[in-house]
């Protein structure tokens, strides 16, 4: 931290955090009106790509899908334009929160938070891709299914309802994936422990149960098919926290 920000007990002015943090707004609304300028020429191969995984659960999108508003087509190009944006910028707003709460912190605070992005980077885009490929088509062919056992005829769906859905869906997983991340630099900075991660197992699992069913559709699979990774990523965690620990102590 330069010298000249620094007030007379070595800490930043409040109107110094108050330009910081009108900087990091800044940052993080310029970075979501880019990437929604990237994600708004795309609107027709993002709709392509979503509606891929109507074809896997058995049904044709051109048909099933439709719009039955004169501005349908409107709505659906701002809602991929916001959460496609949404999704390009998140990294980069991600960042620019790091930027604005690193003046707080310590050296070694730091250098966890540095290593770590990589990495959270990387889990969201597991996570997206999870929900895309693994999670969407099974869900449609269960809400299909239990339409069926209903008796109820499911001929075609909303398009721009279905376009919400996908993207707060691949949202929700991207977010979701981040819990190893929190883990591991937490347990790089001597919060949390292997001891301690293990002693809160039950705890943690539950509070993983109630994260899918608040973050995904009211259905079983899709937060089954949330959690269970979520917590084979908690157990990988301890085991990661815990080599660290051994080689701090062996170092």
């Amino acid at each position: 931290m330069p010298a000249e920000e620094l007030d007379s007990h070595g800490t930043k002015p409040f109107v110094e955090h108050l330009d910081d943090l009108r900087r990091t707004l800044l940052w993080s609304v310029v970075s979501l009106g880019v990437g929604m300028a990237f994600a708004f020429p795309l609107a027709p191969h993002v709709l392509t790509l979503l509606k891929v995984p109507v074809a896997r659960a058995g049904k044709d999108p051109e048909t099933f899908l439709r719009v039955l508003r004169v501005a349908g087509g409107l709505s659906i190009t701002l809602r991929i334009g916001f959460w496609g944006g949404l999704l390009l910028a998140l990294p980069f707003i991600l960042m620019a929160v790091a930027w604005f709460v690193f003046p707080g912190l310590t050296v070694r605070e730091r250098r966890a938070i540095r290593n770590a992005l990589g990495l959270a980077v990387l889990l969201f885009a597991v996570g997206v891709s999870f929900g895309y490929f693994m999670v969407l088509p099974s869900v449609m062919q269960l809400m299909l299914r239990i339409n069926e056992w209903l008796g109820l005829t499911s001929d075609f769906v909303e398009l721009g309802d279905y376009v919400a859905f996908v993207l707060r869906l691949l949202i929700a997983f991207g977010l979701a994936y981040e819990l190893p991340v929190v883990i591991i630099v937490l347990g790089n900075l001597g919060i949390v422990t292997s001891q301690s991660l293990r002693a809160y197992r039950r705890h943690v699992v539950v509070g993983l149960l109630v994260a899918a069913m608040l973050l995904t559709p009211p259905d079983p699979l899709s937060q089954l098919m949330m959690a269970l990774p979520l917590v084979v990523l908690y157990e990988i965690c301890i085991w990661i926290v815990w080599a660290r620990q051994r080689a701090a102590k062996k170092g």
